[in-house]
């Protein structure tokens, strides 16, 4: 299997060479919609959407009608294939990749389809690590069918990220080159709430470079408060760093969004962004700065630089230092019940394990090991999140 670099000089010389990209999309529910219709929707023509899924019918009528309302909208649509795949069976997983030979894989599944687990966890235990091994259970199959069929392909994660990409990477396995989603969603937010302290409307004259993990997303978007553990931000207006009133910014970005699946605009939005960015910096030979959760196996969320013109990726180190970064990550990790991943395992936060105790009744392990993740993630379904859907019901 190639290292980022390697994928991405091969990508480089594909777009080069003006071949075909051809992007994979595992998971075709809300995620895997709303990415289709972006990638379809895109200006960007030279490339192909294969969508990889257990359910052919269902998939058919979702492409079809994402063809159909591009047409309508601009009188042209991409080519879109779709393949039969069972993300629990490995070989099938390797067989797709063969058969496709992708660029990219955006794994767009989830194993709980159809539930947003914050809506559980956030109003019981403030928390969303306890999730980590449902979010494990497909990416480490596909992780592993990338790897036995050598696959090129630049792998894209959307769930959880800040710790399935640590994990898998302790545990010695293949681990996806990106992560979407969790950090990037509070960017848009402190956008908004820095424009409205600026006084200005050009919200795109307006950056933003942050590291911090998820709990900070999720606290700041729907609490206006940091929990006692500082985020390292430097915002920008026309490339000049301003001052502003930080406890007005994170208060500001708690606006009200829906719960259901219309959230997962933003995911699908996320992993949008990494396949554009990279494009754009490999075709035009430019910088482009993303925001990773998980980014090179590294717990928590950070800036990262896809340069264009070295054809490389590496953290942004230019405002904070990797051990700063680092050591707010571990910080704003713990909040969110996940005290360490080492030698291949997963340890909860005491205050987690008791926390769940608490609300659910149930006793969670304080160590989850790699190979018990299956069994884990299950235990957690049974226990923890058909008996609170069946109270919802």
């Amino acid at each position: 299997m190639q290292n980022l670099s390697e994928k991405l000089k091969l990508l480089k010389e594909k777009i080069d060479n003006k071949q075909t990209v051809k992007i994979a999309i595992l998971g075709l529910g809300s995620v895997g919609n709303y990415l289709l219709n972006y990638l379809n929707d895109w200006e960007f023509d030279n490339i192909q959407i294969n969508i990889g899924c257990r359910n052919i019918e269902k998939a058919e009528k979702d492409v079809n009608i994402s063809k159909v309302a591009n047409l309508i909208r601009n009188n042209k649509t991409k080519n879109i294939y779709i393949n039969e795949v069972n993300l629990d069976n490995i070989i099938t997983i390797e067989e797709f990749i063969k058969t496709v030979n992708p660029d990219f894989i955006v794994n767009a599944s989830r194993v709980y389809s159809g539930l947003k687990y914050g809506s559980i966890s956030w109003k019981n235990i403030r928390a969303y690590g306890l999730w980590t091994p449902l979010a494990m259970k497909y990416i480490k199959n596909i992780m592993t069918a990338h790897k036995n069929t050598n696959s090129h392909a630049i792998v894209i994660n959307t769930s959880y990220s800040d710790a399935v990409i640590p994990w898998l990477k302790s545990a010695g396995q293949s681990y996806p080159d990106f992560g979407s989603g969790n950090l990037n969603h509070l960017i848009p937010r402190i956008k908004m709430a820095a424009a409205k302290q600026l006084n200005v409307n050009d919200i795109s004259n307006i950056s933003v470079i942050l590291a911090v993990s998820h709990f900070h997303d999720v606290v700041i978007s729907k609490e206006g408060h940091v929990e006692g553990v500082e985020p390292l931000i430097k915002i920008f207006y026309k490339n000049e760093i301003v001052q502003i009133d930080l406890n007005k910014i994170w208060k500001d970005c708690a606006i009200e969004m829906p719960v259901d699946a219309k959230r997962n605009m933003m995911n699908a939005s996320s992993n949008f962004e990494i396949i554009r960015k990279i494009i754009l910096a490999l075709k035009y030979k430019t910088i482009q700065i993303l925001h990773i959760p998980g980014a090179f196996g590294n717990i928590g969320g950070y800036p990262v630089k896809i340069d264009g013109m070295k054809v490389e990726a590496d953290l942004f180190q230019t405002y904070f230092s990797k051990e700063d970064m680092f050591l707010v990550n571990k910080k704003s990790i713990y909040l969110d019940g996940i005290e360490k991943i080492e030698k291949g395992s997963l340890f909860y936060t005491d205050e987690l394990t008791e926390k769940v105790k608490k609300a659910f009744n149930v006793t969670i392990p304080k160590e989850v090991k790699y190979k018990d993740i299956e069994e884990t993630a299950n235990y957690i379904i049974k226990n923890i999140i058909e008996p609170q859907t069946e109270r919802i019901i």
